[in-house]
């Protein structure tokens, strides 16, 4: 699995990599033929201040590619929104193969 970590307009505090590489790391729980995991973490700003953080997922699986973003006033919680979404997309998606089969 390959995996990629991109910040745009910031240098990214330790703890908030360590953050998204565990949960990285737990995708492949829900499915074994990952082949890509991009996230992005971006900060939002109107007019020079800065409102919201934005992070975006993308994991390509074989014949599938999923996309969520979440926003909030923090990293910790746009991370766990977004992972908490692209969890539930996997689920669903293997519910309906094993449905289907």
């Amino acid at each position: 699995m390959n995996t990629k970590i991109q910040t745009v307009h910031f240098v990214p505090a330790t703890n908030l990599i360590e953050l998204v590489k565990r949960k990285i790391g737990r995708l492949s729980n829900f499915e074994s033929r990952i082949t890509d995991v991009c996230v992005f973490l971006k900060l939002d700003n109107m007019a020079h201040h800065i409102k919201d953080k934005v992070v975006e997922i993308r994991v390509h699986i074989p014949r599938y590619d999923f996309f969520v973003k979440a926003t909030s006033k923090n990293f910790e919680h746009s991370v766990g929104d977004a992972f908490a979404s692209i969890t539930k997309y996997m689920k669903r998606k293997k519910d309906r193969e094993l449905t289907t089969n």
